[in-house]
């Protein structure tokens, strides 16, 4: 016989209403939601029962866009300093963590591969559910092309297979064999490098890289698998080539103007802002051994990200969630919600890395809201959260964090 939970005398915020329910109770058997009502039921014999008063329920966080395999902030020299085993083992640590944090799935944009994904389901790690994008598309030279300059050789021939290896290809033939080569080692989703970034040696931010005729080959090998693509991308004109190629979410966005933000939302396309990456290495950069090349990158990017993001909500384009923090700073995830806050206000910052987010990876009849028959991915928060959404990363401001419907952290 299934598990019984009931969570009572709770403040239910199901991500279905902005409105919080007051009193609720929400019983869960197994891994799914069974009911959700404002009376108490009498418990079944053997069911867990947790008292809720003062404390507040919402879904499990979906954090789109996170770099499992990414153990130290300068990814750079990350294969230099720790041979794959140990770095496999981190990976492990940073899951473990990830999951404690109140996020019960997680996008990895790159780094992290099917193993990971198989660790989780086979019980092996204590971890988010995963959906993995293997190794990231970069055209030469591009972001993800981390060779320096003076460097000739391949360049993936100094990289370990786990941490933030990319597959460098050029032309719509190798971009549609490198997606399908991704595809056949278990990618939930293509992740493919339309601009410049911040920590790329040899690219500027607003550089527009990959033709649509390539992000369209990505595009079409993601097709005919039934699984999407997700690019980072900056620059206007990189985004309207993302969203004219068919690309599912824009990662970054942090140029987003009027026309691209229009084009954006007409076709249904999602933003992931990752606003707390460009302020954790504002803040942190110089101590994490941060070229200021790429400093000079992420002070302009975070000026920008705010004006974007109120850009991309003026022009209704749907707004999910994602950190891309790495290494160490990967503990302060649930930042994000506060960054964004400031632009669209407690409850959206809230759907957004709920319910928006669950859509755009295509798992809302699963996930995401508070709903019964949905698995019970909840988050019990010691407090109000739309009154100090601090509290989804403050210690002890969670006071339970529960997974298929098994607490893991009370």
């Amino acid at each position: 016989m299934p598990e019984m939970l009931v969570i009572e005398n709770v403040t239910l915020l199901d991500c279905v209403s902005p409105e919080p329910i007051e009193g609720a109770t929400v019983v869960v058997e197994g891994t799914q939601i069974k009911e959700v009502s404002t009376t108490t039921p009498p418990a079944s014999a053997g069911a867990r029962v947790i008292d809720g008063r003062g404390k507040t329920l919402l879904p499990g966080l979906i954090d789109c866009h996170v770099h499992l395999g990414a153990i130290d902030v300068n990814v750079l020299e990350q294969h230099r300093n720790y041979p794959a085993s140990l770095a496999a083992l981190k990976v492990g640590r940073i899951m473990r963590e990830t999951l404690r944090q109140g996020f019960t799935t997680v996008r990895d944009a790159g780094g992290a591969d099917y193993g990971f994904r198989l660790a989780v389901e086979q019980g092996l790690v204590d971890g988010p559910r995963v959906l993995v994008a293997n190794r990231p598309l970069s055209q030469t030279g591009g972001h993800g092309d981390f060779r320096r300059m003076a460097e000739v050789d391949d360049p993936l021939s100094c990289c370990s297979e786990i941490g933030y290896v990319m597959q460098v290809c050029d032309g719509e033939g190798e971009v549609l064999k490198a997606a399908r080569e991704q595809i056949r080692r278990g990618a939930n989703q293509i992740k493919i490098m339309a601009s410049g970034g911040a920590m790329s040696p040899t690219d500027a931010l607003d550089a527009v890289q990959f033709t649509t005729a390539e992000l369209q080959a990505a595009v079409t090998a993601a097709r005919g698998a039934g699984i999407p693509v997700m690019a980072h991308a900056i620059a206007p004109e990189a985004i309207q080539n993302c969203v004219a190629a068919g690309v599912r979410s824009i990662e970054h966005g942090n140029l987003i103007d009027e026309p691209t933000a229009r084009m954006m939302a007409e076709a249904g396309t999602y933003l992931v802002p990752t606003m707390s990456v460009y302020q954790n290495l504002y803040e942190r950069g110089a101590e994490y051994g941060v070229p200021e090349h790429s400093m000079g990158k992420v002070r302009f990017a975070l000026e920008q990200a705010g004006n974007s993001l109120e850009t991309a909500l003026r022009n209704g384009v749907r707004i999910a969630s994602g950190s891309d923090l790495l290494g160490e700073s990967a503990r302060d995830k649930a930042r994000e919600f506060e960054l964004k806050a400031d632009v669209l206000g407690a409850y959206p910052a809230i759907v957004s890395g709920t319910r928006t987010s669950a859509e755009l990876l295509g798992l809302e009849a699963e996930i995401g809201t508070v709903e019964v028959g949905k698995r019970a991915d909840l988050l019990l928060v010691d407090g109000d959260p739309l009154a100090d959404l601090g509290l989804l990363r403050k210690p002890g401001g969670l006071a339970a964090v529960i997974k298929d419907g098994r607490p893991i952290a009370d």
